[in-house]
């Protein structure tokens, strides 16, 4: 590991302060956390060729009017090469990345209309933006010349902004610094924002941390920086560049830096489980102290726990079917079992072991989530 060079900034930490100050006249983020996180996300697109990987940030919101686009807004002025899209065509987007001239930083708003429950078609930059966190990936697509189809990869690597409503998938998720952001409260103020009158501020910002950037980027990515406990897989991927500008930037950013990842990882786990993940602790709900339940006593006994989804799957009840294939995935099947008298289908506690030890005693920072998308909308 190499240390970084002194850097010509008078005091980085002091350049990160002023990025905090810009942001925030403007910005109502929903905690600290979040604010510190926006700017040390900025900063680290500035760096770009020394990651391993990018993480994605995401501005979302149950509602309209939350202040997603005005951080994207925002983020154009300090950004390298920004590039603000809104329903692009893919073509636009591929060239974009791919330009010689450097990879964009792309700051989408509207993301719903990508992953949404309405988006359509829209694969190939979905496609893109699943792939293009990871430096040297590329993207695959079929271009047709005339009566001759060939395929070709395009360079997929860029920083990349979200704003949108509702969720995203797991994907994205899981490789993003996620913001949920709300409404302002009356007590909650915020300076106007006019482009023309505050882009000369934002420009002077931007050049001095293109100008730290430039100094210190050959070294920080040889750096590795301590995560905070329970860190770890894809929130230290997420998190590593991040905690490295906080760390090069020294003062009270590496300590504000290491709260915001803990804060923002724990609040990330926060959430509606997957259908799958919720069978499994109703499963517990319904065994109790039982070692072996009938297929037919557990689907009742499911049906009628208070708030659950089983009775009502898209207008029919859970099936036995239904069960089965269901807990098929977590490696559980029913089998031939007696009780007392009684024999036929059903389950035994020890087979579900293994699943609840995995599933329902998940760490608070593991790297993976549960939750998705797909499976929450499978029980609407």
């Amino acid at each position: 590991m190499s240390a970084i060079r002194p850097d010509p900034v008078d005091d980085a930490a002091d350049l990160l302060d002023e990025v905090y100050n810009f942001v925030g006249r403007f910005v109502a983020y929903p905690s600290e956390a979040a604010h510190v996180a926006h700017v040390l996300w900025i900063a680290h697109t500035h760096m770009m060729q020394a990651w391993e990987s990018t993480p994605r940030i995401a501005f979302l919101s149950p509602e309209p009017g939350s202040g997603k686009t005005r951080a994207l807004e925002i983020s154009e002025l300090l950004v390298p090469r920004p590039v603000e899209a809104v329903n692009v065509t893919p073509a636009y987007l591929f060239r974009k990345v791919a330009d010689e001239a450097g990879a964009p930083t792309i700051l989408f708003d509207e993301i719903d209309t990508i992953f949404g429950p309405k988006a359509k078609d829209n694969e190939e930059i979905r496609g893109l933006l699943n792939a293009g966190h990871r430096r040297g990936a590329s993207a695959g697509r079929c271009v047709v010349r005339g009566k001759i189809i060939e395929t070709e990869e395009i360079p997929a690597y860029c920083a990349v902004a979200l704003a949108g409503l509702g969720d995203l998938p797991d994907t994205i998720l899981t490789r993003s610094v996620i913001i949920r952001m709300r409404r302002r409260s009356p007590d909650e103020t915020v300076e106007p924002y006019r482009r023309r009158a505050h882009k000369p501020d934002g420009d002077e910002v931007h050049k001095r941390l293109a100008a730290w950037a430039s100094f210190i980027a050959e070294d920080i990515g040889a750096v590795w920086p301590e995560m905070p406990p329970g860190i770890k897989d894809r929130d230290a991927d997420v998190w590593e560049p991040l905690l490295a500008i906080a760390d090069a930037a020294g003062g009270k950013w590496p300590e504000l830096a290491r709260v915001s990842c803990v804060s923002l990882v724990s609040a990330s786990k926060v959430g509606t489980p997957s259908l799958g993940i919720r069978l499994l602790a109703d499963l517990k709900t319904v065994f109790g102290s039982n070692d072996k339940i009938s297929t037919k006593t557990i689907i009742e006994n499911l049906c009628a726990l208070p708030e659950a989804p089983w009775s009502d799957l898209r207008g029919k009840p859970l099936s036995d079917t239904g069960l089965a294939e269901r807990l098929k995935p977590y490696g559980v099947k029913s089998k031939q079992i007696r009780i007392g008298e009684w024999g036929g289908k059903g389950y035994e506690r020890a087979d579900l072991h293994d699943a609840w030890k995995r599933y329902l005693s998940t760490p608070a920072h593991d790297g993976e989530t549960p939750e998705t998308s797909e499976t929450r909308e499978a029980a609407e």
